[in-house]
């Protein structure tokens, strides 16, 4: 089985992606009164502390190395106590939402650095790594919005909902996790739901950049 080269400069760009998704999450939580993510030493872009061995190294090079459609990973989760937020009604959201406002800051990142690497020569694996970062980001964002447990668009659900529904909700995370899986394989939902909007946003930040769909894009 031949291996892709650019699976050499996908595979980073899948382990900085989940890193400071998470880092995301700690930080405002810590914003918001809550620093038990920085006092078990996570608020740091050193990988070793988030990496998760299947989630965020063995299930994405494995992908990638197949040609998947898709590449999906995690990171372990940062510890967020949320007792210790200054408003435990209000403030998950922000700390859910700052995974996917991460990404969305990082695939803007990865698109100008797609623009100004050449397209040819020596570096331009640079500009293979900054359009697959522009995909990667867009879609580990707005597959985190999803309102499925244990999604970060879940948290924001949660905040519209009457406190038994909650608590229903919080106590389906397995339920949670296999409705996610029956989405990734069914291609007619996949498509409505990340597919179609991940298409659109990809489009966008490559064309904000004026960089041109090609290899990497979906």
């Amino acid at each position: 089985m031949s291996i892709d080269p650019a699976a050499i400069v996908v595979l980073p760009v899948a382990v900085l992606s989940v890193v400071v998704h998470e880092v995301a999450h700690g930080v405002m939580a810590s914003w918001r009164g809550d620093p038990t993510a920085r006092e078990h030493g996570r608020l740091t872009l050193n990988p070793l502390p988030h990496l998760d061995p299947v989630g965020s190294l063995l299930l994405p090079g494995l992908l990638v190395v197949l040609h998947a459609p898709f590449v999906f990973g995690w990171a372990k989760p940062v510890p967020i106590d949320w007792a210790r937020l200054k408003s435990p009604r209000n403030d998950p959201v922000w700390v859910a939402l700052a995974g996917p406002a991460s990404n969305a800051l990082l695939a803007l990142l990865f698109a100008a650095q797609a623009r100004v690497a050449p397209a040819t020569g020596f570096l331009a694996p640079l500009r293979v790594m900054g359009i697959a970062g522009v995909v990667w980001n867009c879609a580990l964002g707005l597959f985190n919005l999803l309102p499925i447990p244990p999604l970060d668009g879940s948290w924001v659900l949660m905040r519209f909902l009457p406190l038994r529904h909650i608590i229903a909700l919080r106590q389906f995370r397995l339920l949670g996790l296999a409705l996610i899986m029956v989405v990734l394989a069914s291609p007619g939902i996949s498509k409505a739901l990340i597919g179609t909007p991940l298409d659109l946003a990809v489009g966008a930040c490559l064309e904000l950049f004026g960089v041109p769909r090609g290899p990497g894009t979906p």
